[in-house]
C-alpha cells in the first residue's frame, strides 16, 4: 500500500512539473534530496554501528538475559501467556532496551526474533495472539528515554540545541505507552469474557 502512495507521490510530482513546465525544479529537486540522504546516511552509519555494537556486546556479555529477568514482573504482566524461559522474552526485553534508549533501527532484529517466537506459541495460526498484539503496542509505542536517532538528525541539520527534544519525547512516548498498554489489556479482558 505504501508503495502505492510513494508511487503517486512521484508519479503526481513529475507530472506537474511537466505540466506546469518547471521540469528543471523536479530535477533539482531530485538531486539535491539524493545528496541530502546520502549526507544523513553517512552521518547515521556511525551512531548507528556505534549503539548496535553496545546492544551486540550487551547481549554478548549476558546482560540482556539479565535485563530480561529483572524485566520479568513487568513482562509476567504484559504477556502473561509466554513462558518465562521462552526465549521471546529474551527477544522482547532486548527489543524494549534498544527502543528506550532511542534506538528503533537496533531494535528491528530483536524485534522481528520476538515476534517470530511468539508466533511459535500462537495455537491461532490465522490471527495473532494476545501476546503478539501486546507486543506490537508497545513496541510502536516505545517508551523512550533519549531519542538518539532524532537527536543525531537535529544535529546533522544543525539545530542549535539538538537534545531540547528530551523531555517532550519521553512525555509523549510514555504516555503514548501506557494508553497502549491500557487499551490493549481492555481488548485482551474482553476477549476472555
Amino acid at each position: 500500500m505504501l508503495n502505492v502512495i510513494w508511487g503517486f507521490f512521484l508519479i503526481g510530482g513529475i507530472l506537474t512539473g511537466a505540466f506546469l513546465g518547471r521540469m528543471d525544479l523536479v530535477t533539482n529537486a531530485v538531486i539535491d534530496g539524493g545528496r541530502s540522504a546520502l549526507e544523513l546516511a553517512f552521518a547515521m552509519a556511525g551512531v548507528v554501528a556505534a549503539w548496535a555494537g553496545v546492544l551486540r556486546i550487551a547481549e554478548k556479555a549476558g546482560m540482556i538475559e539479565l535485563l530480561s529477568e529483572k524485566m520479568g514482573p513487568f513482562l509476567d504482566f504484559l504477556f502473561p501467556q509466554v513462558p518465562r524461559d521462552h526465549p521471546a522474552r529474551r527477544y522482547i526485553a532486548a527489543n524494549f532496551a534498544a527502543n528506550f534508549l532511542g534506538l528503533g533501527w537496533a531494535a528491528t532484529p530483536a524485534g522481528l526474533l520476538a515476534m517470530k517466537e511468539l508466533a511459535k506459541l500462537n495455537r491461532q495460526r490465522v490471527r495473532a495472539s494476545n501476546a503478539m498484539c501486546m507486543f506490537l503496542v508497545v513496541n510502536m509505542s516505545s517508551l523512550q528515554l533519549v531519542t538518539v536517532n532524532i537527536i543525531a538528525y537535529r544535529a546533522e541539520y544543525g539545530s542549535a540545541a539538538p537534545a531540547e527534544i528530551v523531555g517532550p519525547g519521553i512525555a509523549a512516548t510514555l504516555l503514548t505507552t501506557v494508553v497502549g498498554i491500557f487499551l490493549a489489556k481492555i481488548l485482551e479482558g474482553r476477549e476472555k469474557s
